[in-house]
């Protein structure tokens, strides 16, 4: 990209110095340049987590209009055994078009593990109760993690409805 630099960055003299954007790039890490390039990142080598099959965990992420309902989706998920853990992340601020307008609204973000086996389920469960006419229910495969957290998931999951 010729003519692009990158921001000043400080070398050892504190003199700035201005770094082509490549060589910005080669500070990133892999697993974000693999992202960027399509191609998967590199898998870990350690026997302890070669049991794990890449997507078979997901993260489905669902937004609510307040804290209440947050909670009582959230709790009726891991009771039916949907999920494992959800995670409210309260104060979110979401914009979006609805019904050819701009809307502003302060939500909270659940963020829910799950067997990616379960999130039609899941899906439909949080359909069936979520006050929105049209719930977000997005979900997206954990290609990697820590091992005994996946298994956990699995394990805790087993026995759905």
């Amino acid at each position: 990209m010729r003519g692009v630099r990158a921001p000043a960055v400080l070398l050892g003299g504190g003199m700035p110095a201005l770094l082509p954007v490549a060589s910005c790039l080669l500070l990133l890490p892999r697993a974000l340049l693999s992202m960027a390039s399509g191609s998967p990142p590199p898998q870990p080598s350690t026997a302890s987590d070669s049991s794990y099959v890449p997507g078979s965990v997901s993260a489905a992420f669902v937004t609510c209009p307040n804290e209440k309902v947050a909670k009582e989706i959230a709790r009726a998920v891991v009771e039916k055994r949907l999920a494992a853990c959800v995670n409210l992340i309260p104060q979110i601020t979401s914009i979006y078009e609805w019904k050819g307008k701009i809307e502003e609204d302060s939500e909270v973000l659940m963020m829910i593990k799950t067997r990616s086996s379960l999130v039609p389920a899941l899906t439909d469960f949080v359909r069936s109760v979520h006050p929105y006419e049209v719930a977000e229910v997005i979900a997206l495969p954990v290609e990697q993690g820590n091992s005994p957290y996946l298994h956990w998931v699995h394990q805790v999951t087993e026995s759905s409805f």
